[in-house]
């Protein structure tokens, strides 16, 4: 191996392979090192009956749509797995796995990016950041207060249901892994406790057509950040809870409280062998359904402009309500044997020594590109569409990235260029 580029990707993801695809394309010179294998967050960090909460039509990699012949449907893991590594080999990147990067850091007397790696030195003109963001599991320092009798997991390392003690389950958060997990194990036969957050919910289908096809005709995803009326806000923002389980369907958890799942409000405190709950679980369930009722809102106005044959749906009615919050459980006596926290990730960029980063840690760029000449991030939630973090808008970022990098590389070779970039800003 040479140990200087023109660029380096670090990260062999979705984004990172996307990336190379592009670069490829333009006849950059280029190597990706990934820390683990291709797929490997989605073989690993995922239980065993994950799958897509978006059709797959929107798996659109770029030069890779989706092949399969279900494209309304939802890839499960191993699908999704060998969705990117059928990517990968489709152009056969130069791709080093299990290459860890613990510091990248500029050497502006040589004007070269200095990367230090588990398998030596290397340089590079250029560096793209494709390692996502979410890097450490975030668990409460709360869940020390737990007896060892009682096992805790992050959900990205939950499994199954079998996976865990038989006794009843406390799964904490309503993201979309939360109100997942919760399902899967209460299809299992659990006795599962909830903490409802206030993650928002959405409909799955809607007036004859998936939630997602009608967010597409109405230019969702097209949506930058910029226009987007929280603008940086939305980032921090958690998902839409829904599922693409058995064919897709929404996640209710009123109708889960009907068939005896135990909800609660967030978890407040841990003392003296009790839970003790916020008082927020109607709240924290209205507010779900508001979020839910207003993205249909929406679709029946874009009906009702565009003059579109939709069949009517009957408004919803609520088929359960709380009667008063359960504050406290005891979970000896509720007989919990596990607890899984599906409480986000934290990321990590401590090893770019680069000062581009917020008070938070987040990286400052527009549109990916930093104030730093040459260096880049790719594959952020966010970084600059709703599907930016994902497989439907990816290709999008790592597209204009490629153009952008194509445009820096004239300017270095022309004097009195800057107009080239500022055209190529300006037609984008």
């Amino acid at each position: 191996m040479k140990q200087h580029y023109s660029v380096i990707i670090v990260g062999g993801g979705q984004a990172g392979l996307s990336m190379s695809y592009c670069l490829k394309q333009r006849g950059f010179d280029h190597i990706i090192f990934e820390k683990n294998q291709i797929g490997y967050a989605w073989r690993s960090k995922r239980w065993d009956s994950f799958c897509l909460v978006t059709p797959n039509w929107q798996c659109r990699l770029p030069g890779y749509p989706y092949p399969g012949s279900d494209p309304h449907g939802f890839m499960q893991k191993d699908d999704i797995v060998n969705y990117i590594k059928d990517y990968a080999a489709s152009f056969d990147p130069l791709l080093k796995e299990g290459v860890e990067v613990s510091k990248v850091w500029k050497n502006d007397a040589q004007n070269v990016f200095e990367l230090t790696t588990s398998i030596g030195n290397f340089t590079a003109d250029q560096v793209i950041i494709a390692a996502g963001s979410y890097h450490n599991p975030r668990i409460p320092r709360l869940a020390e207060r737990l007896p060892e009798t009682i096992v805790q997991l992050h959900s990205s390392e939950y499994k199954n249901p079998e996976s865990l003690p038989d006794k009843g389950v406390l799964v904490v958060g309503t993201g979309q892994s939360g109100c997942q997990i919760a399902e899967d194990l209460h299809l299992a036969g659990k006795q599962v406790h909830l903490c409802v957050g206030s993650a928002p919910r959405s409909p799955r289908r809607y007036r004859g057509k998936d939630v997602v096809d009608w967010l597409d005709q109405m230019g969702f995803y097209d949506l930058s950040i910029d226009e987007h009326p929280q603008r940086e806000k939305v980032r921090a923002k958690a998902n839409h809870y829904l599922t693409g389980r058995d064919g897709g369907r929404e996640i209710d958890l009123r109708k889960f409280a009907l068939e005896g799942m135990r909800l609660y409000g967030r978890l407040k405190d841990i003392q003296a062998g009790n839970l003790e709950f916020r008082s927020d679980l109607k709240q924290n369930l209205d507010h779900a359904d508001a979020v839910s009722e207003s993205i249909k809102k929406t679709i029946d106005d874009f009906i009702r402009t565009n003059g579109i044959q939709a069949p009517v749906e009957a408004l919803y009615q609520p088929v359960w309500e709380p009667e008063e919050d359960l504050l406290t459980l005891d979970y000896d006596k509720a007989n919990i044997g596990a607890v899984i926290w599906s409480t986000g990730y934290q990321s990590d960029f401590s090893w770019i020594e680069i000062p581009v980063f917020d008070g938070k840690g987040y990286p400052g760029h527009e549109r990916g590109v930093t104030h730093v000449w040459g260096l880049y991030f790719l594959g952020l939630p966010w970084l600059y569409t709703w599907g930016s973090g994902r497989f439907s808008g990816v290709a999008r970022d790592a597209t204009y990235l490629a153009d952008y990098i194509v445009a820096r590389r004239k300017v270095a070779s022309q004097p009195n260029a800057w107009s080239v970039v500022n055209e190529f800003l300006l037609g984008s």
